[in-house]
């Protein structure tokens, strides 16, 4: 995906808004395994992801916790740094090489200040991590293992492929017998 397309996922912008907003993207690539954001450290920058498949977990009695994967054309963001620059809860470790642009969280509060557009920009990227947030959590509430699996294949096929089994049953909340059962079926 390229930065326009990256930047019309949240919303489109006016040409100009656009170039500014462009202007302060770097593209940077790192390796499978390297760890892009870490919990209890406050985050200073945005990602797109252009290539490449992520995951954020976090760690819970010697155990790690997947509850995210991110791939092309979406966005990784601790937003308790972004909001209240303060440290994140989660981890965000690349399952393949990735190729990302960074947007560094005080270009984009400098933009909001100078250009409506951008400002509108952000508060609707704000909106749609809520709402994602939020069916995260419904999801995970209210539908039984199966169900999950069911939504996980239907919304991102190509990502039982791509990802450990281990990660799937963690993201579903299950071991990876369970899901053994599960894909059996």
């Amino acid at each position: 995906m390229n930065a326009d397309a990256l930047i019309d996922e949240i919303a489109v912008l006016p040409p100009e808004s656009r170039e500014a907003l462009k202007a302060c993207l770097s593209e940077v690539s790192y390796p499978k395994g390297h760890l892009l954001l870490r919990a209890e450290k406050v985050e200073s920058g945005i990602y797109f992801i252009k290539k490449g498949i992520v995951r954020a977990y976090a760690n819970q009695n010697d155990n790690e916790i997947t509850f995210w994967f991110g791939s092309e054309g979406q966005t990784i963001i601790s937003m308790k740094s972004y909001v209240e620059n303060l440290p994140g809860y989660e981890n965000i470790e690349l399952l393949e090489d990735c190729e990302l642009l960074e947007l560094k969280t005080s270009d984009l509060k400098h933009l909001f200040k100078t250009d409506i557009h951008i400002a509108n920009w952000g508060r609707r990227f704000a909106e749609k991590e809520l709402i994602r947030t939020e069916e995260r959590l419904i999801s995970r509430q209210f539908r039984t293992a199966l169900e999950r699996y069911t939504e996980l294949l239907e919304t991102n096929p190509d990502l039982v492929k791509r990802v450990q089994l281990g990660y799937i049953a963690s993201y579903l909340g299950i071991t990876q017998v369970s899901l053994s059962r599960i894909r059996a079926k």
